[in-house]
Order: C-alpha cells, then sequence, then structure tokens
C-alpha cells in the first residue's frame, strides 16, 4: 500500500470565477492539494493561489508554475511569504523556466535559463527563511534584499522546480526541495526523474510532485485523446508513451497508484471532458471510498490510500500527458 497526496488542478481554461467554489467543493471530496497555474495570457498563479487558500480551510495550494524570467524573485518571494502568513503550511511554491516562446513574447527571455532558474530558487528560498540576500549573478542581480515578514520558522513554504530536460532535473536536485513533473510522465518516468534529481545532490527529502490527465468514461475519452496528442507533441515523444489516467474510475485509480509507487509524494490530476467534479469524485471513492484519511493542514505526510478494489492495469496509451 503506497501514502501518497492527491491533489486536482484547476485548469487554465476554466473561468477563474469559479474557482472559490470548485476548491470548496475539491475539499470536500476528500482531495489533499489544488494546484493553479501560470501561463501566459491565462491566469495569473499567486493571485489564484489566494483566492483556493481563502476559500477553503485545510487544502494545500500549489503554484505550478511561477516563470523564474517572468516573475523577480524578491517579489515572488514578499508575494508567497505573504500567503504563508495568512495560511501557514497550506502552501507549495513552484518555480520553472517558463516556456521559452512565451517568455520572449513577455521580452523577458534571460540568455541562460538554467542560470535564472538556479539564482531564482537559491534566491527565493533564502528569502523565505528570513535572510538578506545578495546575489550577483550570470542572470540574477539583488543587493542586500530582505524581508519584514517572512514565513514563520516552522511554516516556510517548500520551493521546487518544475522542470523537464536532464540538465534542468539535475538543477531541481541541487537547487529545490522538489521536482514537479508535467504531465505525460509514467511510472518509469518518475523514476528517472528522482536519478536525475539525486545527480544533482538531492536527498531522501526531495519529493516529487507529478501532474497527470485523467479523464473517467467514455464522454471523458475524446478530449483526454485531443489532450495527450497534443502533449505527446509537447514532450517529443508518440502518444502511446505519454501517461494518463483513464477508463473507469478503478482503472484510473491504479493508474495513479502506480506513480505512487515509483516515487510520487503528490499525484495531481488535470481532468479532461466534462463533469470533472464528478469525475474527481469517482476517482475519489475508487482511491479509498468511506475509509479514505486526509492530511491535517501543514502536515507534511500524506494519507496512506487504499489500492483500488481491481488491479487490472490499463496501458498508458493515448490518455495521458
Amino acid at each position: 500500500m503506497t501514502a501518497f497526496r492527491v491533489g486536482v488542478m484547476f485548469d487554465r481554461s476554466w473561468d477563474p470565477a469559479g474557482l472559490p467554489a470548485f476548491a470548496r467543493e475539491a475539499e470536500a471530496l476528500g482531495v489533499d492539494d489544488l494546484w493553479v497555474v501560470e501561463d501566459l495570457g491565462w491566469n495569473g498563479g499567486v493571485s489564484a493561489a489566494a483566492v483556493a487558500l481563502g476559500a477553503s480551510e485545510r487544502l494545500r495550494v500549489g503554484i505550478g508554475i511561477a516563470p523564474a524570467p517572468l516573475r523577480s524573485p524578491a517579489l515572488l518571494a514578499m508575494e508567497v511569504a505573504t500567503l504563508a502568513r495568512v495560511f501557514p503550511g497550506r502552501l507549495v511554491a513552484g518555480v520553472g523556466h517558463g516556456v521559452r516562446e512565451w517568455m520572449r513574447q513577455a521580452g523577458v527571455a534571460p540568455r541562460s535559463p538554467l542560470a535564472l532558474l538556479e539564482e531564482a530558487l537559491t534566491a527565493v528560498r533564502g528569502l523565505l527563511r528570513g535572510e538578506r540576500v545578495t546575489v550577483d549573478g550570470r542572470e540574477l542581480r539583488l543587493d542586500g534584499v530582505q524581508l519584514v515578514h517572512p514565513p514563520a520558522p516552522d511554516a516556510v513554504p517548500p520551493v521546487i522546480a518544475g522542470v523537464v530536460s536532464p540538465k534542468s532535473l539535475e538543477l531541481a536536485g541541487r537547487a529545490a526541495q522538489g521536482t514537479l513533473v508535467a504531465e505525460g510522465h509514467g511510472a518509469e518516468d518518475l523514476r528517472a526523474v528522482r536519478a536525475a534529481a539525486e545527480r544533482g545532490g538531492a536527498g531522501a527529502d526531495h519529493t516529487v510532485t507529478v501532474f497527470t490527465f485523467l479523464g473517467v468514461g467514455d464522454a471523458a475519452a475524446p478530449a483526454l485523446r485531443e489532450a495527450v496528442a497534443g502533449h505527446a507533441r509537447w514532450l517529443g515523444r508518440d502518444e502511446a508513451a505519454t501517461f494518463a489516467a483513464g477508463g473507469t474510475a478503478a482503472e484510473a485509480a491504479t493508474a495513479l497508484q502506480a506513480l505512487g509507487e515509483a516515487g510520487a509524494q503528490t499525484v495531481v490530476v488535470r481532468i479532461c471532458g466534462p463533469d470533472p467534479l464528478g469525475q474527481l469524485r469517482e476517482v475519489m471513492t475508487a482511491l479509498g471510498g468511506e475509509d479514505t484519511r486526509h492530511t491535517r493542514p501543514g502536515s507534511t505526510t500524506p494519507p496512506p490510500r487504499r489500492a483500488p478494489a481491481t488491479r487490472t492495469p490499463t496501458a498508458p496509451g493515448p490518455a495521458g500527458a
């Protein structure tokens, strides 16, 4: 039996006006995490996180991810610290390169994405610890910046790196407290992610969080296939090798369980197709039924979740990303 946190993404395509109600409904269904995204032109990640935190009572909220080129590390640390002071123990801050084309559109593409991300991660983590931070790096300059209201020492949010390439995965192990893995990656991919992080210097406390597309039932299948096909192109891999959780609720739960067994501490579903809350309800029931227990706010220990009633594996197929 594998213990892992179950999260749900508030998809970027959904109207942010629906976020408060979605957060409350997801919390009522027993979800541990709610993750928000920050893609250029869609929603602001920090503001969305604030909305979700304010609308819920125990959910841990993840920012997945804040693009390092788009966000000043000083300002990002200030924003994250404010949320951590008001909602201690309920926030995870994901930081990444940002999509290169979008960063060019915004006029903030760095000369060295690797250098900027490492310098930003190091600076944000130091600021959140209450340190006075000076950086004279290849991409980043800070001169004696310090937060007046840093998070409480026992409630400093983890800062994780949302990355894909091998060099960036090693960087995550060196500079971040965890790695956030994009949709489409399965169990073997997660083992490779852990190995890369360890090559970068990660210890046993380095966490792995993975996003995965979810589509439960026949009605969701077309949207799931479309999501997988698009993401496979982005990843540069075959659709058949692009992981997703699909089929019946029991089959989808088995797929999520496999990610937990491969080392993911948190599995975050990105729901495709109609009735996302209905799909979420079915999967949560399949994962734990009435015995599902939840992590207390602020706890870093995930609740144990029972294996699904059926252990029949499903092929990743055209249903994941």
